[in-house]
């Protein structure tokens, strides 16, 4: 948890990581030197990629890792050898910090620590939630994948902050998100007739 007397804006953080950036920068290198923060900033990237056309059914595979440890109370999320080791230039992980900075700097200014006994309360069943939510992703419906992307963003941005008042907003959002794919579904199986051959 981030003490408030010891709190840094996730934008300051960032700064100062990407400032100190290695030639050459791993997945696993941001999530050692990210401690506490690195699952926020996993979940975000992920959310943020899944958003894009095509990407939802790898997204939502790769989310169930961080999801199923953040249900385990890790502190750190593990992902898979091949992600880990994958490296990237420090220049393109400058650049990518670089445009990350506004939006965070705008977030920043009405978000903030906040309630953070909810953070301690419902750290195992954020996890479940995310893992619905990327299970959702996989659904091959038409935009299908940006509600869900959107509330496990405003999950990791109250993740990253411990804004309880975000986190309150980002589970409605998830309800919003569930209830979409619920519809979309079931107007699928009537189209399809798929209920009735099997009743």
């Amino acid at each position: 948890m981030i003490r408030a007397d010891a709190y840094l804006p996730t934008s300051d953080v960032l700064d100062e990581l990407f400032g100190r950036a290695p030639r050459e920068v791993s997945a696993g290198w941001l999530i050692d030197n990210l401690h506490e923060r690195s699952f926020g900033i996993v979940l975000l990237v992920l959310a943020m990629i899944g958003i894009l056309p095509g990407a939802s059914p790898v997204v939502g595979v790769l989310l169930l890792f961080p999801a199923w440890q953040l249900m385990r109370a890790r502190d750190t999320p593990m992902l898979p050898g091949f992600i880990a080791r994958r490296r990237l230039s420090g220049e393109k992980v400058r650049r990518i910090g670089h445009r990350l900075r506004w939006p965070l700097q705008k977030l920043e200014s009405v978000i903030r620590p906040r309630w953070p006994e909810l953070f301690e309360v419902m750290r195992r069943a954020v996890g479940a939630i995310i893992l619905l939510l990327a299970i959702t992703m996989l659904w091959p419906f038409p935009f299908s994948q940006i509600p869900p992307a959107i509330a496990i963003m405003l999950l990791a941005i109250a993740h990253l902050e411990e804004d309880g008042g975000l986190l309150i907003v980002a589970l409605a959002g998830t309800l919003v998100s569930l209830a979409l794919t619920a519809v979309t579904v079931w107007a699928a199986i009537r189209t399809t007739g798929w209920l009735d051959r099997l009743l």
